[in-house]
């Protein structure tokens, strides 16, 4: 242990290995954020440090179990002609599980039926949870890959998902406000998703899409509506999103 204490190419292994994990965990805490809109407001914290607890736990099980993790890459059938992993079936599956739920945020935000007598409210605390879960799953893979590939020593990727994790819960919370509180931000986040569902899809059929292209290209939309949301502040009221609880949210907007 003094040994990786003492070496300075552990200690910027670990740096650079922590920035990846807080890159790839930005879409994971863009998906939480919208998932514990769907809760009332005193259970969104909560909610949200749950899930980020539990991606946690999930990202150091499977680092435990790494030879599972590169078993799941052995081909397990073949569809016209194209080989079918265990890996590959995780991220198709929790790509479509993407681009149906952010397609159906998107629907219920802008068509969908508002307040508590609206058929969207299901979503229970427990099943809120158990859909970060399934997330958290598809997400954990990528970023444990992305781990095992950089570091060989085991004790290195369990500290620097422990202090991604801190750090994304240091930011978790400010950045769903910001997100629930601006419509055109919300549609950008969930536009987002659906992108990185496509890229999942895609990965499952070994067809690489670096995602350094969504991201370059999110984050130049998301520049751009933040001159916007700065010019029209003064001018105009944002568009107006049906909210599941829309008690909890004119309340919110009042204060």
């Amino acid at each position: 242990m003094l040994e990786l204490i003492s070496d300075p190419q552990i200690w910027l292994a670990f740096i650079t290995l922590t920035a990846l994990e807080l890159v790839l965990g930005i879409d994971n805490i863009i998906f939480i954020s919208i998932l514990v809109d769907k809760l009332p407001v005193e259970r969104r914290e909560f909610a949200r440090k749950l899930g980020l607890f539990i991606a946690m736990f999930m990202r150091i099980g499977l680092l435990m179990v790494l030879a599972w993790i590169v078993g799941l890459t052995a081909p397990l059938f073949t569809v016209l002609g194209q080989e079918i992993s265990g890996r590959d079936l995780i991220l198709i599956g929790g790509g479509l599980f993407l681009i149906w739920k952010s397609t159906g945020e998107i629907h219920q935000s802008l068509e969908g039926e508002e307040g508590h007598a609206s058929s969207a409210v299901k979503a229970t605390f427990t099943a809120v949870i158990l859909q970060i879960m399934v997330v958290d799953m598809v997400f954990s893979l990528d970023s444990i890959i992305t781990a095992v590939g950089m570091v060989d020593q085991i004790e290195v990727m369990v500290a620097a998902v422990i202090v991604s994790v801190a750090l994304m819960m240091l930011f978790a919370g400010p950045i769903g406000r910001f997100v629930s509180r601006h419509p055109s931000i919300k549609i950008l986040a969930l536009a987002f998703l659906v992108a990185i569902g496509v890229i999942l899809i895609a990965e499952g059929f070994d067809h690489h899409i670096p995602k350094a292209y969504i991201y370059c290209a999110m984050g130049f939309a998301l520049v751009v509506e933040m001159i916007n949301i700065r010019m029209r502040s003064r001018t105009a009221k944002p568009v107006h999103l049906h909210a599941q609880y829309a008690n909890d949210e004119t309340a919110h907007d009042n204060k």
